[in-house]
């Protein structure tokens, strides 16, 4: 249900997620087995839209267990840094940083809230600036989120950000035809549910979450008025799980029934700041 903003949002949601982290450690969902033998969590549409990551420096922020941020490093990336508020699964990142035989110096992992990571990471910039799925709906303010992510793209370099449709989170859970709640609302969605996505049978104690959800109008905006220029905005017909009863798994991924009108599930953008060299160039020029 829609709500004020509790002021212990941060709390409420650090308490979930510090308690999902050993379910996630041992579910199939995050398969860490098949990660340590070489298995490639990120999507093949990131991988692509990324690009090369060779001998680039990259943050990734709202980590989590650090699975895609490790897998950068794998791809060539020269330095990986890590940040998420939760201290348990910032340990597990750097536990599993050090099996694999990554050092403190290509792979760290820092426990802070990201509003704070302009001071909390170890670097004052990085060459890519990368969001994976599911992290602004945790974050009441998406110009703060914004204007800290540009605050760390070094001159040059991009913001990366691959996120579930805001359009999912006004749709009927059960079939994902219907519209049920506000695309423009902006007080908290309090929930109570167990479990989670990667666990639905273990019992929990720390139910409740405190999400927002952020019109994509609105994050590109944001994003702008941060300094940085939108190389390309995206949207997809598919998702990573089974948001809605009657998506079909096809090739990977959740897909609405063919016979079916298709809807954005997913999105993503790539966002540039100027090099320091076009910056020169603008100004000899008198632009």
């Amino acid at each position: 249900m829609y709500s004020r903003t509790p002021a212990d949002w941060r709390e409420t949601n650090r308490r979930r997620w510090d308690e999902r982290v050993p379910l996630h450690l041992a579910s199939d969902y995050y398969d860490l087995e098949a990660f340590r033998a070489g298995k490639d969590p990120l999507r093949d549409h990131e991988l692509a839209e990324v690009g090369d990551v060779s001998g680039k420096s990259l943050l990734h922020l709202q980590c989590h267990i650090g699975l895609d941020t490790l897998s950068w490093a794998r791809h060539g990336a020269s330095r990986v840094v890590g940040l998420d508020f939760s201290e348990p699964a910032v340990e597990a990142a750097r536990e599993l940083a050090a099996e694999l035989g990554l050092t403190p110096e290509q792979a760290a992992f820092v426990a802070a809230d990201v509003y704070d990571a302009a001071e909390a990471v170890p670097d004052a910039s990085y060459d890519i600036v990368y969001t994976g799925v599911g992290a602004l709906g945790w974050l009441p303010d998406i110009q703060r989120w914004a204007e800290t992510a540009a605050s760390l793209v070094a001159p040059g370099g991009f913001l990366y950000l691959s996120e579930f449709h805001p359009l999912t989170d006004v749709l009927d859970d059960a079939t994902g035809s219907r519209i049920e709640h506000d695309y423009f609302a902006r007080d908290a969605w309090i929930d109570d549910a167990p479990g989670g996505y990667a666990d639905t049978t273990t019992p929990t104690i720390h139910n409740r979450t405190v999400e927002w959800q952020h019109p994509i109008g609105d994050v590109v905006s944001a994003l702008a008025a941060a300094g940085l220029r939108i190389e390309f905005l995206r949207e997809r017909d598919q998702t990573l799980f089974e948001r809605f009863g009657t998506l079909e798994l096809r090739d990977g991924v959740y897909r609405f029934p063919a016979d079916r009108p298709r809807v954005p599930l997913m999105y993503s953008l790539r966002a540039s700041r100027e090099s320091r060299e076009g910056r020169a160039s603008r100004s000899e020029d008198g632009r």
